[in-house]
C-alpha cells in the first residue's frame, strides 16, 4: 500500500511538471541511475558500488570454434565444467574454466551411440548433468529428453507425458529440465501450463508439480456466468501461465521464474515471477521485502524497452540469494532469502557488462556467466571487493559468526553509506549477539519494523529482568503507601474523635 501511494504521488507530480510546462527528459522519466543500484525503503534508486565487474566477454571465435555460435539457449556448470547448449548449431559444447578468466573447449557434443531414433539432436534447449557424470538433454524438435552415459552413449528417453488432460495432439517440446539427486526429472514444455512434467528415474511420468495461480478479475467471472456459448468461445480462458525456466538448488528446492507476466498483476501480487516450490509443489518462496521479487519498480519506457522486467533463468548460489536474469532490460536481480534486493545491475547495449537479449545465466562460487543469444556471447562476472564483503557479510552471519558479520556489515557500510542491507546486517548481527538496543537503532534508520518489533521484544524483557527488584518495589510501594496513608488518616480520625468525647 505505502509503495502505491508513492508511485500515486510520482505520478500525479509528473503531472504537475506537464501543466506547469517544465521539461522532463526520458532519462528522468526512466529513473535513470548508475550500472549497479537497489532500492531503499521509499522505492527510490539508490546508486551503489559495483558488486559485479566484467572479467571476460567470450564469442565463438574467441572460443576457437570453426562455427560461430547460432542462436544459443542455455548454460549450465557442473564442478568446472561450462556446458553450452548451442541450438541453432544442434550441438551441445563443453568448457573447461581453466582460471578465472579462461575457458577451454574440451569436447563438442553433437551427436550420441545408440538408441533406435536420431542419434543426433534437432534443436536442443537445455542440458542437466547428473553427480555420476550423465547427460540430460532437451531434445525439443524431437520430442524427446535424453539421457546419455558419460560416453555418450545412449541410456533412455522421456517421452510425451500418457495422461488423458493433455490433447492427443499435442506436440511434445520440452524446453527446460532440472534433475534431483535421484535423477528424477522435471521438466517444462511448450504448450503444456499444468506445471513442471515430473518423471521418475525409470522415465515413468508420475504427475504435475506447481502449476501457477489461475489469476482473473472478478468482472470476468461474473460476464463469463453470463455470457453464451458464442461469447465464451471468443473469450481468453482462465488457464495457468507457463513457467519460463527452471533451476534446483543444493537443498532439492525448485526455483521457477515466469516471464508472461503484466505489471497490474506483479504489483497486485496475483502473478508471481519467482516461485520456489518443494516437493509438494507448494510456493515457499520468503518474501518479506516491501516489494515483491520482480526486478525494476519503475516499469516507463527506456531505451525502447516499457513494461516490467521479465525474468528468463535464475541462478542459486549456496548462501540462497538467487539471482534472475532480466530479458526486456538486460539486467541481473539479485535477493537474498528474506527477498530483499542485494543488487540490480547491467542494461541494453553494446558495451562489456550490457546485453542485447540475455537468455540464461549460471553461476560457479559467486562468479556469473551471462548468455546473450542475439550477441552470440558468454560474459564472466566476478566480485569486486564490495561484493566480496557483502558475501562474507552474509556467510558469516549463516555461519552463526555474528560478531564477524557486524564487522563485515561495517566495512560494506564504508563502502556505500546508502546500502540499507548493511544497516539491516548489522542490527540482525546486534540482535542474536543480544545487544538488542543497538540493535534497534540500526532497523529503525532503515524502517525494518518486523526486525525492530524483534530486538524491542527482546530488550524489554531483558530490561524488566535487569530492573526486577526496582519494579516490584515501585509496585509495593504504589499500593502499600496509599494504604498506609488512608490507615494512618483513620487512625488520625479515631483520635480526633476520642479527644472530642473526652472534651
Amino acid at each position: 500500500m505505502r509503495n502505491k501511494l508513492v508511485r500515486t504521488g510520482a505520478a500525479l507530480a509528473a503531472v504537475a511538471v506537464m501543466l506547469l510546462g517544465i521539461p522532463m527528459t526520458g532519462q528522468a522519466a526512466a529513473h535513470e541511475h548508475g550500472y549497479t543500484y537497489n532500492y531503499d525503503y521509499w522505492g527510490d534508486v539508490q546508486d551503489s558500488a559495483d558488486l559485479y565487474t566484467v572479467c571476460r566477454v567470450y564469442t565463438g571465435v574467441d572460443l576457437g570454434l570453426d562455427v560461430n555460435l547460432k542462436n544459443p539457449q542455455a548454460l549450465y556448470t557442473k564442478g568446472d565444467y561450462l556446458y553450452l547448449v548451442d541450438t541453432g548449431n544442434n550441438r551441445i559444447i563443453e568448457i573447461l574454466r581453466e582460471d578465472t578468466e579462461t575457458l577451454t573447449v574440451t569436447r563438442i557434443i553433437d551427436s550420441f551411440k545408440g538408441g533406435e531414433g536420431p542419434n543426433t539432436f534437432n534443436t536442443p534447449m537445455d542440458v542437466a548433468i547428473d553427480d555420476e557424470g550423465y547427460m540430460f538433454i532437451a531434445d525439443q524438435n524431437n520430442s524427446r529428453i535424453l539421457k546419455l552415459d558419460p560416453d555418450l552413449n545412449y541410456v533412455m528417453e522421456f517421452t510425451k507425458p500418457d495422461d488423458s488432460t493433455l490433447d492427443a495432439d499435442l506436440v511434445f517440446y520440452p524446453t527446460k529440465i532440472v534433475i534431483d539427486t535421484a535423477d528424477r526429472v522435471y521438466c517444462i514444455a511448450s504448450g503444456i501450463n499444468k506445471g513442471l512434467l515430473k518423471y521418475e528415474p525409470d522415465g515413468v511420468f508420475s504427475g504435475f508439480v506447481g502449476a501457477t495461480p489461475v489469476t482473473y478479475e472478478w468482472t470476468d467471472y461474473i460476464w463469463k456466468r453470463l455470457a453464451s456459448q458464442e461469447q465464451l468461445a471468443q473469450m481468453e480462458n482462465f488457464v495457468p501461465t507457463e513457467y519460463s525456466n527452471i533451476y534446483i538448488d543444493y537443498e532439492g528446492f525448485i526455483y521457477t521464474t515466469n516471464s508472461s507476466v503484466t505489471a497490474d498483476d506483479l504489483r497486485s501480487g496475483q502473478a508471481d515471477a519467482v516461485r520456489k516450490l518443494n516437493l509438494m509443489g507448494n510456493d515457499i518462496l520468503v518474501r518479506n521485502g516491501e516489494e515483491e521479487p520482480y526486478g525494476d519498480l519503475y516499469m516507463g519506457t527506456a531505451a525502447g524497452h516499457t513494461g516490467p522486467s521479465l525474468f528468463k533463468d535464475i541462478t542459486v548460489f549456496d548462501n540462497d540469494i538467487y539471482v534472475c536474469l532480466d530479458n526486456n532490460r538486460g539486467r541481473c536481480f539479485a535477493y537474498n532469502d528474506q527477498g530483499l534486493l542485494v543488487f540490480a545491475f547491467g542494461g541494453n547495449g553494446n558495451m562489456d557488462g550490457y546485453f542485447r537479449s540475455p537468455i540464461s545465466i549460471e553461476h560457479m562460487g559467486h562468479d556469473l556467466f551471462v548468455l546473450d543469444n542475439l550477441d552470440n556471447s558468454i560474459t564472466i562476472f566476478t566480485t569486486t571487493e564490495f561484493g566480496n564483503l557483502v558475501y562474507q557479510a552474509i556467510e558469516e552471519f549463516d555461519q552463526g559468526n555474528y560478531t564477524l558479520s557486524g564487522e563485515s556489515w561495517e566495512k560494506v557500510m564504508a563502502l556505500n553509506g546508502n546500502y540499507d542491507l548493511a544497516y539491516i546486517g548489522i542490527g540482525r548481527s546486534l540482535l542474536r549477539q543480544e545487544r538488542y538496543h543497538e540493535a534497534m537503532d540500526y532497523f529503525e534508520v532503515k524502517y525494518d519494523d518486523e526486525n525492530w518489533s524483534k530486538a524491542y521484544k527482546q530488550y524489554r524483557k531483558e530490561w524488566v529482568e535487569e530492573h526486577i527488584t526496582v519494579i516490584v518495589i515501585v509496585l509495593v510501594a504504589v499500593f502499600l503507601i496509599p494504604m498506609i496513608i488512608g490507615r494512618v488518616r483513620s487512625i488520625k480520625r479515631e483520635i480526633d474523635k476520642a479527644d472530642i468525647f473526652r472534651k
